[in-house]
């Protein structure tokens, strides 16, 4: 039953996405492959090849790839023989072992409701309205590819051709006598290019005295356009105004503007000389407000964790760069394995000069300076071709070599079992030998490996953007907010953000990793057994 079940999950999933590739739909996680496939320009190719399958005059290759790799998978499991996924003896015996290690265990379960978080992609954060009921019309912005001009919902000028600001629509749609209504994600911002505008929170006037709270004011105090933005800045003092009015105080036929100290007249830059009173006469009262520039505190305005200096919402950014380091391990782990293993094994079984040869090439590349290949290269690539796929590929030009001795030595090992030499009597070719009784035999070394290389990613890639040399502005990034914050010591909770949420993430990486690691050392079970 649970094989059945995951064949047709698989199955669906498969189906879902191809049709929401052609149908426009941009769905939670399953349009993940045909969304790397347009941010990497090498994994799409012209339309002209199979113009059915394009969209948009480009076949992203690479997502119907991954749907095909879905679709097959699904299907094997269907027709196995076999009515369940049971494991081997062997390998139950060590999941049973896995859960007597608790930190390991119950990292296991944070780590995958980080992974079902992430999964939920603009359902939970995002700009874009999951929902918006206007005139009598349903939309839904996140969930489709095609962007919605302001004109959609009504709006005039400007803001009709451009992209609709769906929170600045949700509060239009909100007043009385006005129609309609907007569902936003959980956090109604994008990970990067949307500046949020600056927070505010509204003071009170008490008897001329303006109050934050339940004491006087002191700071700058503002007056917004309707748009959120600045008007007039005055700073108070003990909740006078003091210094420079910055903008002009009108009246019907006056225009001045004064300097105060202490709430007294010391200057006057035009007509008419003012005291407090009159200033407050000319200024009536009512719409200052404290604005917190960015960067801003956690729990301004909609801001949960506050804002970074360029604007974004520090949550929103995290969330953001969780994706992208799950989509590098998505795309990183299955190349490096692959290299490592298939050159490890054959390093193993033929040995000679295949296997001398290939030692002294890892020596060599295990020797060039790593950093200074990615500024070399970061140099010489165009702005176009830097991004994600570029990073992965200096990673694993690099990555694959740590594991290549610990495979060669296994299949040296496992090469002179007796199984192998029953099956080379048999006539069994070496592609047969290596495939179906050598490489299962290396499932330990590569469940014990695969944690670490995922904690060693996230490092590699939050170095690099530390250091500037990562990706582009375009993707979220725990390392460049880290280098944010970092220069930004006085707004903390920026660099403490970035801090707690790259080492949580490693450390809960590094348990899982741990606990496997001795769940399958044999010299450990008496202990747990």
């Amino acid at each position: 039953m649970t094989k059945n079940l995951i064949a047709l999950l698989l199955i669906l999933a498969a189906l879902m996405s191809a049709l929401g590739e052609l149908d426009g739909w941009l769905l939670p996680t399953l349009s993940w492959p045909f969304t790397v496939s347009r941010d990497v320009p090498c994994l799409s190719c012209r339309g002209e090849l199979l113009p059915w399958l394009a969209v948009d005059g480009k076949l992203h290759w690479f997502g119907w790839l991954c749907v095909c790799l879905a679709m097959l998978a699904g299907v094997y499991l269907l027709v196995r023989r076999s009515s369940s996924l049971r494991l081997p003896p062997k390998y139950a015996q060590q999941v049973q072992r896995f859960k007597k290690i608790r930190r390991g265990y119950w990292s296991l379960i944070a780590f995958g409701c980080i992974m079902l978080l992430a999964a939920l992609d603009q359902c939970l954060v995002g700009k874009r309205a999951l929902l918006v009921v206007y005139d009598g019309h349903v939309y839904s912005p996140a969930l489709t590819r095609a962007v919605l001009p302001g004109a959609t919902f009504g709006l005039k000028g400007a803001a009709a051709k451009a992209e609709t600001d769906y929170r600045a629509l949700k509060e239009r749609l909100g007043r009385p006598g006005v129609e309609g209504f907007v569902i936003m994600p959980l956090v109604p911002y994008d990970p990067v290019m949307d500046a949020a505008p600056f927070p505010s929170e509204p003071l009170e006037w008490r008897d001329g005295v303006l109050y934050d709270g339940d004491s006087p004011y002191n700071g700058l105090a503002c007056r917004l356009y309707a748009d959120g933005q600045p008007h007039i800045r005055q700073r108070f003092r003990r909740g006078v105004p003091d210094g420079h009015v910055q903008g002009w105080l009108r009246n019907r036929t006056e225009v001045y503007s004064a300097m105060y100290r202490e709430g007294q007249l010391v200057e006057e830059h035009c007509r008419g000389a003012l005291d407090s009173k009159q200033f407050l006469q000319l200024t009536p009262a009512g719409s200052e407000c404290k604005i917190y520039y960015h960067p801003a505190p956690p729990f301004t305005g909609n801001h949960l964790l506050g804002t970074n200096s360029q604007g974004a919402d520090i949550l929103a950014y995290l969330y953001g760069g969780l994706q992208v380091n799950i989509k590098a391990a998505l795309l990183y782990l299955p190349l490096i394995y692959f290299i490592g293993l298939t050159v490890g094994m054959l390093m193993g079984y033929f040995g000679g000069r295949f296997d001398l040869v290939t030692q002294r090439l890892i020596e060599i590349l295990s020797q060039l300076p790593f950093l200074f290949v990615v500024m070399i290269v970061s140099d010489l690539v165009p702005l176009e071709l830097r991004g994600l796929f570029l990073i992965l590929s200096l990673l694993a030009m690099f990555g694959w070599m740590h594991m290549t001795y610990l495979v060669r030595t296994a299949t040296m090992k496992e090469k002179t079992r007796d199984y192998v030499a029953a099956a080379k009597v048999m006539g069994a070719g070496t592609t047969h030998i290596l495939l179906r009784h050598i490489l299962p035999n290396l499932r330990g070394i590569v469940v014990t490996l695969m944690p670490f290389s995922v904690a060693a990613l996230i490092l590699s890639l939050a170095s690099l953007d530390y250091l500037g040399f990562g990706l582009p502005d375009t993707y979220a990034s725990w390392g460049r907010l880290l280098n944010d914050g970092l220069s930004k010591l006085s707004s903390p909770w920026v660099v403490s953000s970035a801090f707690v949420a790259l080492v949580g993430t490693l450390l809960i990486v590094t348990f899982i990793g741990e606990a496997v690691r001795e769940a399958s050392d044999p010299r450990r079970h008496s202990y747990y057994e």
